[in-house]
């Protein structure tokens, strides 16, 4: 197998946990949860170093898993106080957590061979130098047996508790009525979550997994509004990302897991401007269409509560009631002579017509 080939698998089997549990952070608004439990779980690798003294890939996701865990009860046991918000909770847990994790590392320092740049940065294309070598036997990258387990246990949890998670998801009080339990299944998201977090510690380091977390769904969220549709979505936005930032930085010779997190913001621009349904650009089309004919119709309603008829001699004055320039007038005017809501005579004499007064009419309906 080549660098190239295992670099991209190892990001796109990123890339899949990662987007399918995003999807579900985000519809929570609770994509931070993401980038909190991959700080705040650190204590808990070193923990297990201390206990295991190895820091084997089982070792550091069982306690990163506690620690996650460990970070959701406390956040949710200091928003549930009422005295402290979502996000100024994530803030206070997260970085006390960390910070223990930073104060064991510096304190045992000589015993924990342990460090920051390992355990958060990480580095992708070392991946096809860390090989799974058992009894003797070479069994590949390392990255793929791990990420491969992880995308196997979120893939297989997301199947099994899809019902369960979108409906406690999008209504929790209804999720409890029907019998399930909202508790147990934020619980299990956020354990879920841990584990992917821990499990490509190695391989990509927490700041990719963070990007692929939040990115690539909330991009999809720009896109549709069905739940499916978005995993979908964000599975596809964060690959393309995954695999367009590798080429970019092997053709600039920059870091490769710093390029695919930018792929995740431009893919995310992109859509914030040019969604159909939530784009900025679709909304200031939306905005000017909207005003050009809110414009029209004013001026049909005008000229139909008069006696239907506006001469040259009148326009300055329907322009003063109206407070418009005649740029504006003429931009009304045309619309509503493509609309066939007035017609033109010969002499320069506007007039509504029958399809005009019943859009007036519809109008003044609306408004009452």
């Amino acid at each position: 197998m080549s660098a190239d080939f295992i670099v991209v698998v190892t990001a796109l089997l990123v890339v899949v946990p990662c987007a399918l549990l995003g999807t579900f952070l985000v519809l929570r608004q609770m994509a931070m949860m993401g980038d909190a439990i991959s700080h705040a779980v650190l204590p808990g690798i070193v923990f297990a170093f201390f206990l295991s003294e190895s820091l084997g890939p089982v070792t550091s996701v069982v306690g990163a898993a506690v620690f996650g865990l460990l970070t959701a009860f406390l956040v949710e046991g200091l928003r549930n106080t009422g005295r402290v918000k979502e996000d100024s909770s994530i803030g206070i847990v997260f970085t006390a957590l960390f910070a223990l994790g930073v104060f064991l590392i510096s304190r045992f320092a000589s015993s924990v061979h342990l460090d920051l740049q390992h355990v958060l940065y990480g580095e992708i294309a070392f991946s096809p130098l860390n090989s799974l070598v058992l009894g003797g036997v070479n069994l590949g990258p390392r990255s793929f047996w791990t990420l491969g387990a992880v995308t196997l246990l979120v893939i297989a949890f997301v199947l099994l508790l899809y019902k369960e998670l979108k409906i406690s998801t999008f209504d929790a009080g209804l999720a409890a009525a029907v019998g399930l339990s909202p508790v147990l299944v934020h619980y299990g998201l956020m354990a879920v979550v841990s584990v992917t977090v821990v499990g490509a510690f190695d391989s990509v380091g927490a700041i990719l997994v963070v990007a692929f977390l939040i990115a690539p769904p909330a991009t999809a969220y720009l896109l549709t509004e069905r739940l499916s549709r978005m995993m979908a979505l964000a599975v596809l936005v964060g690959a393309a990302s995954a695999v367009s930032g590798y080429y970019i930085a092997y053709a600039f010779d920059v870091s490769i897991s710093g390029t695919m997190a930018s792929m995740t913001g431009l893919f995310f621009v992109l859509a914030l401007l040019f969604s159909p349904s939530h784009g900025l650009v679709a909304a200031a089309l939306r905005r000017r269409r909207n005003g050009r004919t809110f414009a029209r119709d004013l001026l049909v309603s005008r000229l139909s509560t008069s006696d239907g008829t506006l001469r040259n001699k009148d326009e300055s004055t329907l322009l003063r009631e109206l407070g418009w320039d005649r740029a504006r007038f003429g931009s009304a005017l045309e619309d509503a002579l493509d609309h066939g809501l007035v017609v033109a005579s010969q002499t320069g004499e506007l007039a509504v017509t029958e399809k005009g007064r019943e859009a007036a009419r519809a109008r003044e309906r609306t408004l009452a």
